[in-house]
């Protein structure tokens, strides 16, 4: 593992109605290497997926900083921070959100059409990657012609397709039977270790989570590191 990917410092959000106020998370730190995978754990409503929405630039905190690659991304203007976004981080949910008109093929080289890459280059981008995948020769099938291991790789390759530096997976394995997940898994500690990517994956499935690099819960709003 080589330097620090991505860097949070006293991460805070609060939501608020009213008088009322929530407290969410509460100066949670945390540091994810290159090649590392990182999974959050905690019950329902401790703030996994809102985690990730900061970290990935989705929300803003409330209080706190977050740099990747050095970069303060809570700094940046909108649309700045929407092209980092697209370059430089991936996002894979538990919900696929293929989009069911377009093939796995049209589907994964999508972001890199959206950057305003050339299709040829695209293609032969999105075909490595499902070669990567195992997806060689599904590339012609529609979501709905694909298993749910099928569309959540096929939402792996998509989330790898501008080759970001940090890929952020909300319960990745959530929709899948246990053979199917650790499959996933496979792919995803493959890719971080031979690619250098960083990994930051929100779960409730403790053996999916004992298979990561680190394990962190979320208490109080704040990261504690599970001791393996």
């Amino acid at each position: 593992m080589d330097e620090a990917v991505l860097v949070a410092q006293n991460l805070q959000k609060v939501y608020r109605t009213g008088p009322e106020e929530l407290h969410v998370l509460r100066g949670l730190n945390l540091e994810v290497s290159r090649g590392e995978v990182v999974a959050v754990v905690g019950a329902s409503g401790t703030g996994k997926s809102t985690l990730l929405h900061l970290l990935g630039g989705l929300d803003r905190p409330t209080e706190g900083t977050l740099f990747l690659e050095g970069k303060d991304l809570h700094s940046l203007s909108n649309v700045e921070l929407a092209g980092v976004r697209n370059r430089k981080i991936g996002f894979v949910f538990q919900f696929h959100y293929l989009l069911p008109e377009f093939t796995a093929m049209e589907n994964i080289r999508m972001p890199a059409l959206i950057t305003g890459q050339e299709i040829k280059r695209a293609t032969l981008r999105a075909e490595s990657l499902l070669q990567q995948v195992g997806l060689a020769e599904r590339k012609k099938h529609k979501p709905s012609e694909l298993s749910g291991g099928e569309q959540q790789r096929t939402a792996i390759a998509r989330a790898l397709m501008n080759d970001p530096l940090l890929i952020l997976a909300d319960e990745p394995t959530g929709n899948l039977d246990r053979f199917t997940a650790e499959g996933v898994h496979e792919l995803l500690s493959g890719i971080a270790k031979q690619r250098g990517k960083a990994f930051v994956i929100a779960t409730h499935n403790e053996a999916f989570a004992q298979k990561a690099d680190r394990i962190l819960r979320l208490v109080d709003g704040r990261a504690v590191p599970v001791e393996s």
